[in-house]
């Protein structure tokens, strides 16, 4: 009997826009009610993570940036943390403002932003749909360097995007000679849907986020199941991108959303269906119930 199941958010539980469906909530509950421990595993900063797991049901604790930290809900506290140094944030951000590059700088709970673009235009035509207490909070900061000098805030990871890959390839190889921190090797271009009155519009652009070096989601699961006594092979970990490689290839069960990453999908136990066909639903009902 699988008693944990650890959920990635964007490109897997959330569609293509940014919703969890009332099926998949359904579905999520009916779990929790037999006593499956359900628990969201994404990047995103600790408001944005808290206000959907608070909409599906999962009131214990959730694993925020990539795993940097581990929120425990009932005590509104932080019980697991891998902060990136002011000192690594100026030294990243610094090759990025050089190479005229976009970045976002997540916080514990907010993105700073230069600018509404990419991932932050995402977030923010999402936020547009939802309730004050229930938003992504995005920070626009003019002067990024003297923000993070000055600020007392402590830092997750950050995001690099650009929508050329040739730009992008060349900012990453400089990103990775520095000592202490973790790149990932994201190689496949992210899509995401926003609404603009009636009509789709698609923003494409090959992004990759970077942590501390030995900051993942897995690691964070596994001081999360020894505090809850419970075993890696009693755990479930669903995911479509780089970023839950560790997840799922550590899992007992790893799943992989249909047109994940190959790499995922290589990794995973079994792959089911996309994030607009109801996968995460589609995967509990088959292996929790």
């Amino acid at each position: 009997m699988y008693k944990l199941v650890a959920i990635d958010l964007d490109g897997t539980m959330l569609n293509s826009y940014g919703i969890v469906t009332e099926n998949t909530k359904k579905v999520i509950k009916q779990a929790i009610e037999k006593g499956t421990e359900i628990i969201i595993a994404s990047g995103r900063p600790i408001n944005s993570i808290q206000a959907i797991a608070k909409e599906i049901g999962s009131n214990n604790y959730f694993i925020a940036g990539n795993g940097a930290l581990i929120y425990d809900m009932k005590n509104d506290d932080i019980i697991y943390e891998k902060y990136m140094s002011k000192q690594k944030v100026l030294e990243i951000i610094n090759i990025c403002e050089q190479n005229s590059i976009s970045y976002n700088v997540y916080t514990e709970k907010a993105i700073l932003a230069t600018g509404l673009k990419y991932n932050v235009l995402y977030y923010h035509k999402e936020n547009l749909k939802k309730e004050d207490n229930k938003k992504t909070i995005i920070n626009i900061v003019k002067n990024m360097y003297k923000y993070i000098q000055d600020t007392e805030e402590k830092f997750l990871k950050i995001t690099v995007c650009d929508e050329n890959k040739t730009i992008f390839n060349s900012i990453i190889r400089k990103l990775r000679n520095i000592d202490g921190i973790r790149v990932l090797d994201v190689s496949h271009i992210s899509r995401k849907v926003i609404k603009q009155g009636t009509e789709d519009i698609s923003i494409e652009y090959y992004y990759t986020e970077i942590s501390l070096k030995d900051v993942d989601k897995w690691n964070a699961i596994e001081y999360l199941i020894k505090k809850l006594n419970i075993k890696k092979e009693e755990v479930i970990a669903i995911g479509d991108n780089i970023n839950d490689k560790e997840m799922i290839k550590n899992a007992g069960l790893g799943i992989a959303m249909k047109g994940s990453t190959p790499i995922i999908e290589n990794e995973a136990n079994y792959i089911t269906d996309s994030n607009n066909e109801e996968g995460v639903a589609n995967a509990i009902k088959k292996f929790c119930f």
